[in-house]
């Protein structure tokens, strides 16, 4: 079944987790729409019943407080706030919960105005450059983007940190984002379950070219994720990039960690 205007659908989730954020979103969407109707039908409904009538001269009672509203007033809020959090607690300490074991482990580095990704299990790294003429129709930006390769039905586990601002990974389609704050690192994880080809930027504004922060994601075969890491390798992308380098560094030019 298609929803609407969030990627995916609940016959083919994208990742383990859409499906709960997804529920999440909707049943908030509920809750939110039928405070709004029954607070709006109380508005109207106070407005038709006491309303100032032709030749009514009398002025209504005149009430300093009423026990019953004002408790309700208290409680009311206090019960719907409870049930939002419980609801939104139990689902993101089940989307941030880093205690299974991963099968991948993928460090991304946020950089202006770019990204590195380190295969950790691999030994081998790739790394790009922002997007130029985003604002241009039909260039086709992402073509040229760095593309972090995902194997499908696999766990996981990313590690985010940041080069000198704060970003934020966002795959729209995954329906989570994370920020990249410096000198802190921070992990989640996630299993993608649909093959395909999917969008990634930068969600924390970052400076001039944040829009430009752009990135591909490929979840594929494991058969076609070794294949990558493999061309990797062969064009000499060997080991992993540190967080020391500078926004201006060059992929051909850019020296492994531990090196000069």
């Amino acid at each position: 079944m298609q929803r609407g205007f969030l990627p995916g659908s609940s016959d083919a989730e994208i990742t383990d987790q859409t499906g709960r954020i997804t529920n999440l979103w909707v049943g908030s969407w509920i809750a939110a729409l039928i405070v709004g109707l029954i607070t709006w039908g109380l508005i109207l409904w106070c407005v038709a019943v006491y309303r100032k009538r032709k030749g009514d001269d009398t002025l209504p009672v005149q009430l300093r407080y009423h026990v019953p509203l004002e408790v309700m007033y208290v409680i009311l809020p206090i019960i719907m706030i409870g049930v939002l959090f419980y609801y939104t607690n139990r689902d993101t300490t089940a989307i941030t919960d880093t205690s299974a074991e991963a099968d991948v482990h993928i460090q991304v580095i946020g950089k202006q105005w770019s990204w590195d990704f380190n295969y950790l299990d691999d030994d081998a790294y790739d790394s790009g450059q922002h997007a130029q003429d985003v604002g241009s129709a039909g260039t086709g930006v992402l073509e040229d983007q760095v593309t972090l390769y995902l194997p499908v039905d696999e766990r996981i586990e990313f590690t985010l940190d940041s080069r000198d601002v704060i970003h934020s990974f966002w795959v729209p389609a995954f329906l989570f984002k994370m920020d990249m704050i410096p000198g802190k690192t921070n992990t989640f994880q996630v299993t993608p379950t649909e093959e395909g080809e999917y969008l990634g930027k930068c969600a924390e504004l970052c400076g001039e070219y944040h829009s430009s922060m752009l990135f591909n994601v490929h979840v594929v075969s494991r058969e076609e994720y070794d294949a990558h890491i493999e061309e990797l390798k062969d064009k000499g992308q060997e080991g992993s990039l540190g967080l020391e380098y500078s926004r201006q560094q060059v992929l051909d030019e850019a020296p492994k960690e531990g090196e000069n």
